[in-house]
Formats: C-alpha cells, sequence, structure tokens
C-alpha cells in the first residue's frame, strides 16, 4: 500500500498502478528522462509488482529475506537452461533497480555500494537482452531491457523521486522534509513541498543543494 499524500489516505492495492503511472510521468518529466513506453510500462507493473512484499522477498532457509544479488547471480549462472537464466536475470535487474531507487538511503549505510547494485542491475539487463534479442520473446522484449541496461542509473533517480511522492506518510515527515529545505536551500525538497501543497518563500532556504 501507499499513502497519498495529498487527501492522507490509504491508497488500496487496486489502484497502485494508476500511482505508479502517474508519479512515474511526473519523474521522468522532472527529471528529464526520456524512455519508450514499452519501458515505462515495464516499470511500471515491477513497481506494482513488488507493492506486495512477497513478490519481493523469498523463503530462506534463515527465514523470508532479500536474497543477496551475488546468490542469484549463481543461481543464473547454474541455470540448466536459457529460459532459467533469463529469469533469474530479469530478477536481478528488477530487484537492483527497485532496490536502489526506493531505498538507496538504507544501502548507503551498508558495507555494499549504491554502484555495485547499478552495476549488478545494469550488467543483468544487458546480458539478458544479448540473449533474448534473436528470439520470439526479444522481437517483445528486447528494447526494453536494452533501455534498461542502457539508462539504468538514470531511472534509478527516477524511482527514488517515485519513491520520495509515496513516502510522505504523515505531518512528522512534511516537517522534516520542511526543516531539511530550511537548512540547505535544496530545489528537490521544494519541489516535493509544492507537490503536497506547501510552497516554501524564495530566499528563506539555505545553501543551495539538489
Amino acid at each position: 500500500m501507499v499513502v497519498d499524500t495529498r487527501n492522507e489516505r490509504v491508497i488500496p492495492i487496486a489502484n497502485l498502478r494508476e500511482f505508479f503511472r502517474d508519479s512515474m510521468d511526473d519523474a521522468l518529466a522532472n527529471q528529464r528522462v526520456r524512455i519508450d513506453d514499452h519501458t515505462a510500462h515495464y516499470i511500471v507493473n515491477m513497481l506494482t509488482l513488488f507493492a506486495r512484499s512477497e513478490e519481493l522477498y523469498e523463503r530462506t532457509p534463515e527465514g523470508v529475506r532479500l536474497r543477496p544479488l551475488a546468490a542469484m547471480l549463481t543461481d543464473a549462472l547454474e541455470s540448466r537452461t536459457a529460459q532459467e537464466r533469463n529469469a533469474v536475470l530479469q530478477r536481478i535487474g528488477d530487484v537492483a533497480l527497485f532496490i536502489t531507487g526506493f531505498f538507496a538511503d538504507s544501502l548507503a549505510r551498508r558495507t555494499v555500494p549504491v554502484d555495485y547494485y547499478i552495476a549488478m542491475g545494469g550488467n543483468a539487463y544487458g546480458t539478458l537482452h544479448e540473449s533474448v534479442r534473436n528470439t520470439s520473446r526479444g522481437r517483445a522484449m528486447g528494447q526494453v531491457f536494452e533501455e534498461l541496461a542502457r539508462k539504468f542509473q538514470l531511472l534509478v533517480r527516477v524511482l527514488d523521486e517515485v519513491s520520495s511522492t509515496a513516502q510522505i506518510s504523515s505531518d512528522q515527515d512534511l516537517l522534516r522534509l520542511y526543516e531539511i529545505w530550511l537548512r540547505t536551500g535544496s530545489s528537490r525538497a521544494a519541489q516535493r513541498l509544492r507537490k503536497l501543497g506547501v510552497y516554501p518563500l524564495e530566499g528563506r532556504g539555505g545553501r543551495k543543494a539538489n
């Protein structure tokens, strides 16, 4: 579920796809990133899927958790068929894009750098594109995977903005965002405040930061 900050209510799961599509359109425009409609549709579907925690996390001997990308890569390398390998590569790319876009702050506090996830995700999509491009599936999805690989880092920024839209869920969060703008003068914080109906006064914010 996602909190609709404009009306302060929980958006039911049935409306998540529409929410993510609108948020993606806004973020792409704000970040001045252009992608094919099929790629945007793919990302919206991926976000809608991973909004359900059971689709993102896996059952392991250690409990329900997010499997490390390195373990998934091992699965891909040890796959018996190209179809199995491609399915794992697609999951690596999807998980890496979702995690870096939505949880970059959490990754920054871990020993594994964000760049590792970006490299793993981009390479997974790139390898997947090479694997499927001469197949019937490749004719339908090959260019999507190619664009995801080529623009992975740009799309991380886009999803970070989508995540920011979804995470202002209380007055306390709104106040924290306003304090960030006061201290830093962040144009991005100011933009988010305006989207939430708060219009910071020009010249009141601190040093400029994006």
